[in-house]
């Protein structure tokens, strides 16, 4: 018994029941409340022999003082309730409080208890009144231990309200459905955990938890969360402090091996302090430590100073007005009535409150200040699960306030402490609970859990030396997930750094390279590849590349898309300048040799050669060039109609003219022979005639070819993928190759015709240079096929205009340079006489 009683209890029985409290001292109270805490850490088991009765249950192990502020502050808060004016005036609330010791057959046996009223073994000599059974329960500080009550209580109707059971699988009501909670479910921590490791880009983490269903339901709720957001786990270890120490060192060695430099621990206080003992034993490389809310707001955990640096997210400071003054209200005489009291008192000042144990042993003589006492037990500075005892015990009286209170028109409250109540009624009161008590609200959703709202603590040290909880940051899990998590302070890192730790399976992949997961590793080990041709990734660690549109093509970087440069034959650059020139030459030649033959027109190598159709020849050779000019610049729907149209009918109206030429060569001296009238058949009239026949031959294809497929401009994407050819498409294939090979049988027929006349009798015999313009004027439209097809891009035009000036310069070099020199530089030559007379190789009849 905490409080003076006047009745002897066993050691053995109080340590499995902490105290059973009678308020008044000689009652439970109108209202009776159970509280089940784990005050130890173990419980002793025996070999049964199964020939004696088994020895009775008992708790073994250091105490956590903690736990026993919890018990203490459900005391605090009944003793509260029971002075307050607004609440349950007039009523009195009772508890019975039990220590588990962290253990399932304990709670198994406490739920029975707390269920049937006291077992005659558990009997103090004390009478008792009513029925034992108590309204609700708040408690226990473990997940499976509740679990296990549950399975006991479930069945009475009788509501939980655990203030430290966080456990996921708690939420589920068809299992559990008078189950409460004061403190959020490992659900939303869980998700909590992840999205913190994601926000400060740790994608590759170790993971170690508890071998119970607070560590098992809690580390796979985390580990669905961090594949959500894309974290990779290295390792995943379970143990128990129950566990062989092999076990432990197991762990332990598997963390120092690691490459992931965080290490998630979902962990109970208990087990945790065993795995931190151990590293501690053989310290591992530099680790960031992530913590759930069980251990990281542990204040006896700070005695571990190698892990300076840890973060996790803890239940919010509160403050309690009063507790620490109640807390610390501990006679010595108060202290010696009560086994468990005495065993705190002793081992926080290191005495004995009896004599007579040990003759070495300090005796406890009243000197001992429990004000100046740092323990767990006497740190107020840091509630948190202690304010969910309160408010647990808060909520369940607002639960039989609303049952067995009403309020009266005049504003005052009446409550029927005779009414009876049952758990079942409060169980279903506490589901509408709401209220609000010392700024903290306390209300349960349809799976009896609360609003999940944490700090983020780290653990600093202080310029002291001394190491402490700081809270660094919020979490609201009510909000948008972009806003859940508010950083307010500097968080302290491991090895006392201000610099984020590392910790990844692979760098990230920077933009322009994607990533390539590593063949039998999760899919946070990778390689960075580079995009492939034609392919950019602007952000970093992309998954895959992004295929530039049509028009775009990537940068050096491969991070971002750029325009296509585009290309045609210019006449700003080298070659189409080259061409111009050539081209422009020409058609001055052209006309300068018009000049010539005008002026000396009257001249017998001019009359001799058909000045017409020479003068006709000219102009066609000197649009010949002129129309090579079309074929330069930017194309467009007119400029590719005129450029091919232009072509194939100034050439033929030049082939027109030199097959003219050739055959009034032939009809000249066929015509000299006897009897023969043929020139009369071949005039002036009939050479224009011919020429004009042949030329609109060649028109009316032209024509037919605009209107029913005509040239039109194209963006040409194919030949070259990083930049664009703006070139004509034909249209009409068979158009085309139409106009060529018209053209090319209009020059094949003035080839034989000038080959058959190129050995006839005359000094100046123009078919030996019109066989000679043919010869050139075929090999080179010959040799242009196969160039034209094969040539890429905008050599395809310059190709084209090639044969166009070359071509053309073979025709005006070879028929008209030879009497352009004549007429300049000869003129005794230039003479009928001399262009008469027979060279002594004639050809005979």
């Amino acid at each position: 018994m905490l409080e003076e009683t006047g009745t002897k209890v066993s050691v053995s029985t109080v340590k499995r029941v902490l105290y059973r409290h009678n308020l008044k001292g000689r009652s439970d109270g109108d209202f009776v409340i159970g509280g089940v805490f784990s005050i130890h850490y173990f419980l002793n088991t025996l070999d049964h022999s199964y020939t004696s009765m088994p020895e009775p249950l008992q708790c073994t192990g250091r105490m956590d003082s903690r736990e026993l502020r919890f018990s203490r502050a459900m005391i605090f808060a009944v003793e509260e309730i029971n002075n307050s004016s607004y609440l349950l005036p007039g009523v009195t609330l009772g508890y019975q409080v039990y220590d588990s010791c962290s253990s399932v057959p304990m709670a198994v046996k406490v739920a029975v208890q707390l269920a049937n009223g006291l077992d005659p073994m558990f009997d103090t000599g004390e009478q008792c009144s009513g029925s034992a059974t108590v309204t609700a329960i708040v408690g226990e500080s473990a997940s499976t231990p509740t679990i296990s009550m549950l399975r006991i209580i479930g069945p009475f109707g009788i509501p939980q309200v655990s203030h430290f059971s966080t456990c996921a699988c708690l939420s589920d009501k068809k299992q559990y459905p008078t189950f409460f909670r004061t403190i959020p479910s490992d659900q939303f921590q869980a998700a909590a955990l992840a999205h913190l490791i994601r926000h400060f880009g740790w994608t590759w983490i170790g993971a170690v938890r508890s071998d119970s269903d607070y560590g098992n339901y809690g580390m796979a709720a985390f580990l669905q969360a961090a594949q959500e957001e894309g974290i990779c786990v290295e390792y995943s270890e379970a143990f128990s402090r129950t566990n062989p120490l092999s076990r432990v060192q197991r762990v332990a060695d598997v963390i120092r091996s690691s490459t992931a430099r965080v290490v998630v621990a979902f962990v109970s206080s208990g087990d945790m302090r065993i795995l931190l003992e151990e590293m501690e034993r053989l310290p591992s490389p530099p680790r960031q430590w992530i913590g759930s809310e069980t251990w990281v707001t542990d204040p006896d955990m700070l005695r571990f100073r190698l892990f300076a640096g840890a973060i996790g997210f803890g239940i919010q400071r509160s403050v309690i007005p009063g507790l620490r003054d109640f807390l610390l209200d501990l006679s010595p005489q108060k202290v010696s009535n009560s086994p468990l009291l005495t065993e705190f008192w002793e081992g926080a000042f290191g005495c004995r409150m009896r004599t007579g144990v040990g003759v070495e042993e300090k005796v406890c003589d009243g000197s001992e200040d429990i004000q100046q006492l740092q323990a767990p037990y006497t740190d107020t500075s840091q509630l948190r699960v202690t304010n969910m005892v309160y408010k647990a015990v808060y909520a369940i009286a607002h639960a039989i306030h609303s049952i067995v209170c009403e309020e009266r028109e005049n504003s005052t409250v009446n409550c029927d402490k005779n009414l009876n109540v049952k758990p079942t009624q409060v169980l279903e009161r506490l589901r509408r609970v709401n209220f609000s008590r010392n700024g903290y609200q306390v209300s349960f959703d349809a799976n009896g859990d609360p609003v999940a709202t944490y700090e983020l603590v780290n653990w600093q040290i202080q310029e002291s030396g001394k190491m402490e909880f700081v809270t660094v940051g919020l979490y609201d899990g009510s909000l948008p997930p972009d806003q859940r998590l508010d950083m307010e302070r500097e968080i302290t890192w491991v090895k006392n750094s201000t610099q984020v730790p590392v910790s990844v399976c692979s760098e990230s992949c920077p933009p322009g390279t994607r990533k390539a997961i590593q063949k039998g590793k999760p899919v946070c080990c990778y390689d960075c590849i580079q995009c492939a041709e034609g392919e950019i990734s602007n952000n970093t660690d992309s998954s895959d590349c992004l295929i530039c549109p049509e028009e775009y093509w990537p940068n050096a970087e491969r991070d971002r898309c750029i325009l296509k440069p585009v290309e045609f034959l210019s006449f700003h650059e080298v070659l189409g300048i080259i061409l111009t020139a050539c081209s422009v030459v020409g058609a001055c030649l052209a006309i300068a040799t018009a000049t010539v033959f005008y002026r000396h027109r009257t001249s017998a190598i001019v009359r001799a050669n058909n000045s017409e159709l020479s003068y006709l020849l000219l102009f066609s050779l000197t649009l010949c060039f002129l129309c090579s000019l079309t074929f330069i610049g930017r194309p467009s729907e007119w400029s590719c109609m005129l450029r091919h149209t232009a072509f194939g009918i100034t050439f033929v109206l030049c082939i027109s003219c030199v097959l003219g030429k050739t055959i009034v060569v032939l009809m000249a001296f066929r015509a000299t022979l006897p009897a023969s009238n043929i020139m009369k058949w071949f005039g002036p009239p009939q050479q224009r005639l011919t020429v004009v026949s042949f030329t609109f031959v060649q028109a009316m294809i032209c024509t037919l070819w605009l209107v029913l497929s005509p040239p039109f401009p194209i963006k040409n994407l194919t030949t070259y993928k990083e930049k664009i050819i703006l070139e004509c498409d034909v249209g009409s294939a068979i158009g085309f190759w139409g106009v060529l090979g018209y053209i090319g049988l209009l020059s094949l027929l003035c080839f034989v015709l000038a080959f058959l006349a190129r050995k006839l009798p005359d000094n100046f015999n123009e078919a030996k240079f019109i066989t000679f313009s043919m010869l050139i004027f075929c090999a080179v439209w010959i040799t242009f096929i196969p160039a034209y097809v094969s040539s890429p891009g905008k050599l395809t035009v310059a190709v084209e205009i090639f044969a166009i000036i070359t071509s053309s310069f073979g025709l005006f070099f070879l028929l008209f340079v030879p009497k352009c020199f004549i007429i300049l530089f000869r003129p005794e030559k230039n003479t009928k006489k001399h262009l008469m007379e027979k060279t002594s190789n004639d050809i005979r009849y």
